[in-house]
């Protein structure tokens, strides 16, 4: 039985890839805060459940260096906010995304690699945001940013060791989280989807999973314009 502990397994894309490889006969450790989710998604047999605080490098450490052999780990867990004026820059929301989404991966691997067997893969949930600026997304986008470089870097340095590092970029997804938002979101696809096709790429060792493939290459494209360019054009849809 291959082992794969997931973080942010209480909702959305870690609740379904949790539940997606348990039912494929993986033994899943599935991570987060809220005790009614974990209780519910334990009553798998092939779901153990670990109730912690990944923001909290002590509890983190805690419950996460002391798992049997892992073939993969998924630092899936994250949050989104938004910043609706930079004139009136909200340090502590940002601290607060940066917190969340970057420096609990780092408790995470700190706890994890150790455990992570040659021949496993790491992955880390991004998003295609991190592929151009876009507006109200400092905090969320720039939190991004730092994942797709930590993940770049350790694929890297990882290598020698013959662990794999995927970085997953999806593009819009309904979830909990996106549901929130207040905008439009085009090509937005199901969870069910997007558990199918990160474990898809997985399997096949893919260093970079992004989709839907329509929208992330659109995307990809308009970061690789030049930045006055973008700026423009994303400055003309804001007037819109």
């Amino acid at each position: 039985m291959k082992r794969v502990v997931i973080t942010g397994a209480t909702s959305g894309i870690g609740k379904q890839l949790a539940q997606d490889y348990a039912n494929q006969g993986w033994q899943v450790f599935a991570c987060g805060r809220n005790a009614t989710a974990l209780e519910a998604l334990g009553r798998h047999s092939n779901i153990s459940t670990r109730q912690f605080d990944l923001t909290d490098a002590e509890q983190t450490q805690a419950q996460l260096s002391n798992l049997p052999g892992l073939d993969l780990a998924i630092l899936n867990a994250g949050s989104c906010e938004y910043i609706d004026d930079a004139q009136q820059f909200d340090g502590a929301l940002l601290a607060r995304v940066m917190t969340t989404n970057v420096l609990s991966v780092g408790y995470c691997l700190q706890a994890l690699l150790p455990q992570l067997q040659p021949g496993s893969r790491l992955a880390l949930m991004g998003s295609i945001a991190s592929a151009l600026p876009l507006p109200r997304a400092e905090a969320y986008g720039a939190s991004k940013a730092a994942i797709a470089y930590l993940a770049r870097t350790l694929a890297i340095d990882l290598a020698p060791s013959n662990i794999g590092v995927s970085l997953i970029t999806p593009g819009f997804v309904r979830t909990p989280l996106t549901d929130k938002n207040q905008f439009a979101m085009p090509m937005r696809i199901e969870v069910a989807d997007a558990s199918r096709r990160i474990i898809r790429d997985l399997a096949k060792g893919k260093a970079q999973i992004h989709f839907p493939k329509r929208f992330t290459l659109l995307l990809k494209l308009f970061g690789a314009l030049p930045q006055s360019l973008w700026q423009t054009m994303a400055l003309k849809g804001l007037k819109q």
